[in-house]
């Protein structure tokens, strides 16, 4: 493993301890194959002052919710050294009144939950302590001889400590091992089946003796050849199937949720062993990986129904051998899915959360391999995985009544996405949870909404089926189906009376604003059977209802949209999709809206531009906000008894009146 500590680069942080301290958490989480997602643990001990001068010893360890990749001097928590080591005294301590006891022991109450491991990083007699999770060291601790294999490697440097439960119980059990021990001929223990610490007077040090005991493990099994490289891989997931495992998944459990395949080399490779399937069925890398990945995979059959039902049936048993009393039950949904010959699926209700499931299966699979091929895969049991899921501090998190957003979990298409209504609409889903792939021909929609981490934009020409084909695929790729699709994109290229409206105009204007629509309907059509509430909003217009002079090829254009709308309405209700306009009128804050437009459309009506734009019955403006609010209405629940509707958004027309 390369060390990556520079002298230049520590120079910068090398006011501190503290400062230092934070330099080689980075250090330690710019490598996955340490730690993934908030994993691992940091801490170096030092002085805390408080408001009446007098010095605390004090602990300053990484706090709950940072990752040791970005973490700063306000992700440390403060926390009385010697209020720590008398914890450990206690005979017994609950984990809940741990962390309370933890809390009430830290001298900034602004700073986050020390780590609970804050005991056990208190009774390492050294400065600077870290811990990991390294992939190379589990590895091999995850088999029937691993216990043998690290003494094999290490010698008298390590002390192996069998697997215990994190937090004051693995504590106790630090202190019983070392109790007459000599810490100056450690350079660090290993924790069987859980990870490494490592410790030293300084940063460089503990930083370096981290890296050396991974890289003794690193080259252990490159000695023993026990990786496997896989060919390219050739295999095409259908992405019908991908969005039926999604629908089937959020349907175990309770709650839709995005699907990540991922389908490289090295999963698809290891989709088709034929160990595969029974190593996935066997527990994780890390006892801490359960609370996100659950014990076991999902192993995709083609009677998807079959399998899912043997899943569930199986983590039921599990959940069932293993409860205590006042434990509440998780739901039955997995977290992933092997798919064989097509690599794995990842489940979350957020693209973050399907991501980190899935940076953690990637590293895993690599252990089942490594470990299966040096010995056998063996992790913990069930009952001390079940012990994690069900701790008692992940317990408490349920019993909190945190609302989700609205659209979490759900997956729409939008056309037009770069600006106006379309944009606004994007921003709208985005910001009630929903993962949104935005369509445009404007390549500005790839760059948009970086706040969001659930947002895709793709460049698509959608007078182009090619693009079109493209476009959907890429979408359901990313998130794992179609749920909502808001067909807007649309222009109003220029004003023209009927009879000087020329075959290329009519043809171009008809093309964009009514056969576009139904080729994004028709490619989406297949997903949507299979989405979760699915719903359909058609950008109509009021020139529909009440057409104005000029605008023929707008309005024929938009007026077959709206039949076409009607149609699918009656055709699509048999699989629960509903299908809805949205008339608007008025809202000039899109591209559709030049100042040379606005004066024409006037000019027809004889009115001012000013007037023109207050016409409305109520004398207001309707922004692509306002259009926003009313698709997202149409997408949600809450109007699940509504389709084949057309709802006027103009301010009140009396012609429509």
């Amino acid at each position: 493993m390369k060390n990556l500590w520079t002298q230049k680069e520590a120079k910068i942080y090398s006011k501190s301890d503290l400062s230092l301290r934070i330099y080689s958490s980075r250090l330690l989480g710019r490598n996955p194959e340490l730690v993934l997602h908030g994993g691992g643990n940091t801490s170096v001990k030092g002085h805390y002052k408080n408001i009446f001068g007098e010095t605390i010893e004090t602990l300053f360890i990484k706090g709950s919710g940072w990752d040791l990749i970005s973490i700063e001097e306000d992700g440390f928590a403060p926390v009385d050294l010697n209020y720590l080591i008398r914890l450990a005294q206690l005979n017994k301590l609950t984990d809940s009144q741990m962390v309370v006891e933890q809390k009430l022991a830290t001298l900034k109450p602004s700073a986050p939950n020390p780590s609970v491991e804050a005991i056990l990083h208190a009774l390492i007699p050294y400065t600077f302590v870290d811990h990991t999770h390294a992939d190379a060291v589990l590895s091999i601790t995850n088999t029937p001889n691993g216990r043998k294999k690290i003494n094999e490697i290490y010698g008298k440097d390590i002390l192996i400590v069998p697997y215990v439960m994190p937090g004051f119980i693995l504590a106790k059990k630090i202190a019983e091992l070392t109790k007459n021990i000599d810490w100056n001929a450690l350079t660090g223990m290993i924790l069987l089946n859980h990870g490494v610490f490592s410790f030293g007077k300084d940063a460089k040090t503990s930083y370096d003796r981290m890296i050396n005991i991974v890289s003794k493990a690193e080259e252990y099994l490159k000695n023993e050849k026990v990786w496997r490289k896989y060919e390219k891989s050739a295999s095409k997931p259908d992405l019908l199937t991908l969005a039926r495992i999604r629908g089937k998944a959020s349907a175990m459990t309770g709650k839709a949720s995005l699907a990540l395949l991922n389908d490289s080399d090295e999963a698809v490779g290891f989709s088709k062993m034929e160990s595969a399937k029974y190593l996935c069925l066997k527990g994780t890398l890390t006892p801490d990986h359960v609370i996100r990945t659950k014990p076991f995979a999902w192993i995709i059959k083609d009677d998807l129904t079959a399998s899912a039902n043997f899943f569930i049936k199986r983590y039921d048993a599990y959940f069932q051998k293993n409860k205590s009393k006042g434990i509440t039950k998780l739901d039955n949904g997995p977290k992933w899915a092997l798919w064989p010959g097509y690599g794995t699926v990842c489940f979350g209700t957020s693209k973050k959360q399907a991501q980190i499931v899935s940076d953690i299966n990637r590293h895993t699979l690599r252990a089942m391999q490594t470990s299966f091929n040096l010995d056998n895969w063996k992790p913990i049991s069930f009952r001390d995985l079940f012990d994690v899921e069900y701790w008692e501090l992940e317990q408490a998190k349920l019993k909190k009544d945190n609302q989700p957003p609205e659209f979490q979990g759900k997956i729409a298409l939008i056309t037009g996405a770069a600006s106006g209504i379309g944009n606004a609409c994007a921003r709208k889903l985005l910001e009630n949870g929903c993962a949104v792939v935005g369509l445009d021909k404007n390549r500005k929609v790839t760059e948009l909404f970086d706040e969001f981490n659930d947002y895709k934009g793709l460049y698509c020409d959608l007078t182009k089926t090619a693009d079109i084909k493209k476009a959907v695929s890429s979408s359901v790729k990313e998130f794992g189906g179609i749920d909502i699709l808001v067909s807007n994109a649309g222009i109003f290229s220029s004003s023209a009376n009927l009879e000087s409206i020329d075959d290329k105009k009519w043809k171009q204007d008809l093309d964009i604003n009514l056969a576009t629509h139904h080729r994004i309907l028709r490619e989406c059509i297949p997903y949507l059977k299979l989405g979760i509430d699915p719903a359909i909003i058609f950008m109509g217009s009021r020139n529909v209802g009440a057409p104005g002079p000029g605008a023929g090829t707008y309005t024929i254009a938009k007026s077959g949209l709206t039949q076409m709308s009607r149609l699918a309405a009656i055709e699509l209700s048999k699989y629960n999709i509903r299908v809805n306009t949205v008339h608007p009128d008025c809202v000039y804050d899109t591209d559709v809206w030049s100042d040379k437009i606005l004066k024409v459309r006037a000019k027809q009506y004889g009115l001012s531009v000013s007037e023109y734009k207050r016409r409305n019955l109520l004398k207001t403006d309707v922004s692509s906000a306002d259009v926003a609010e009313l698709v997202a209405f149409l997408a949600s629940t809450k109007s699940s008894k509504t389709t084949g509707a057309q709802i006027p958004i103009d301010g009140g027309n009396d012609r429509i009146i």
